[in-house]
Parts: C-alpha cells; sequence; structure tokens
C-alpha cells in the first residue's frame, strides 16, 4: 500500500470523519438521557423510534446522495455529507432539555446523511484499488474501521471529563469532521485513480 500513498490518504481521511459518525451514533441516547433529560421512559420509546426513523431515512438519504453523485461526483457529495453532519451536530449542541422532538429531528437529520455518506466512501475508494487487490484493500478498509473506532469516544469521554458537560463533548466531534474534510480535500482523485492503474472516470 506504500506504493499508492495517494489511496492511503484518502483511507486516512475516511477513518477519521466515519470516526465521528460511529461516535454520534453510539453516544446519541448518552446525550438524549443525560443532557436532554429525557426520562429513561421517554428515551427507550425515543430509541425505538429512532432505529426505524434512521432506517427509512438512510434508504432515502442513500438515494438522494447517490442521485447527487451522479451529477456532481462522488467525493463533492462526500464532502457536502460531512457539511450536513456538522450542521447536525450543531443542532443537537443547541437543542433546549426536555424536548424529545428535537430528539426526533436530530435523529432524522442523521438517517438522511448517514447511509449515504457512508456508502459513498466506498464508491471512490473502489477506483483507488489495484486491479486485483479488491479483497486485501477493502479487508484493511474493513479493520482499519473498526481499529480505530475508539479515538471518538476517547475524545468524546476526556471532553465531558475536562467541562463536566456533555454539550461540550458533542460538540468537540466536529474535529472529525473538520479534519475529514480537510483531508478528502487534499487528495486529487484524478492522479489517485490514474497512479492506482486504473481508467479515470468522467466523474468521481
Amino acid at each position: 500500500m506504500r506504493r499508492f500513498p495517494l489511496t492511503l490518504a484518502f483511507l486516512g481521511a475516511y477513518l477519521v470523519h466515519n470516526d465521528g459518525v460511529q461516535t454520534v451514533i453510539s453516544q446519541a441516547s448518552l446525550y438524549g438521557s443525560q443532557e436532554l433529560g429525557l426520562g429513561q421512559g421517554t428515551l427507550i420509546g425515543a430509541v425505538l423510534q429512532v432505529q426505524v426513523q434512521v432506517q427509512v431515512l438512510a434508504v432515502a438519504g442513500a438515494l438522494l446522495l447517490g442521485r447527487l453523485a451522479a451529477r456532481h461526483g462522488a467525493r463533492r457529495t462526500v464532502l457536502g455529507s460531512l457539511v450536513a453532519w456538522a450542521v447536525t451536530i450543531g443542532a443537537g449542541y443547541f437543542a433546549p432539555a426536555g424536548e424529545p422532538l428535537w430528539f426526533f429531528a436530530l435523529a432524522a437529520g442523521i438517517g438522511l446523511v448517514l447511509g449515504g455518506s457512508q456508502a459513498l466512501s466506498r464508491s471512490p475508494f473502489s477506483h483507488l484499488v489495484p486491479a486485483g487487490k479488491e479483497a486485501e484493500y477493502y479487508s484493511v478498509y474493513e479493520v482499519s474501521d473498526r481499529g480505530t473506532s475508539w479515538l471518538g469516544p476517547l475524545l468524546f469521554g476526556l471532553t465531558y471529563q475536562l467541562t463536566g458537560d456533555y454539550r461540550d463533548a458533542i460538540i468537540s466531534l466536529l474535529v472529525f469532521f473538520a479534519v475529514g474534510f480537510a483531508l478528502l480535500t487534499r487528495v486529487p482523485m484524478r492522479r489517485a485513480v490514474a497512479e492506482a492503474g486504473n481508467p479515470v472516470p468522467e466523474m468521481i
């Protein structure tokens, strides 16, 4: 993989912003109970409803982002989805306590960008994999994803320990989306595809 540094750069950008995605999902219920003050009964019902809502909206979001990718390119669409994630986190930071509807609205925002942002990240990566090495590269892709999944919860927990405020903890996750965005913009996709020995598509 060291022979293809641009492929590694793309993978690094993905791992950073995906850590933010996974942490938002895993810490949502904690944020809802501890910061928004949702009772256990309300929270259980909310989480169940959120799960259904996220799955349905994730399908719709994936279809929507897929159409945007066909028109504007996968990388631009992924970058747009990272902005949407940042906006969703910002809305979560300002969500009033004791208002379950805000929790549902945030779940809707997550659902719309969740499926599409993750699927679209895999799409351009496929163009950066040398022919005949797909199994190896996607194995690294999956293993790396699991191997870095502790970074987001670590930042979330440390921020809460230092500030005692879950709102500060949730807003700290913007770092992952900002850094991931910056890293992804620095990857020259067309050159990366060519260096991997693959035909360069008209739009990527």
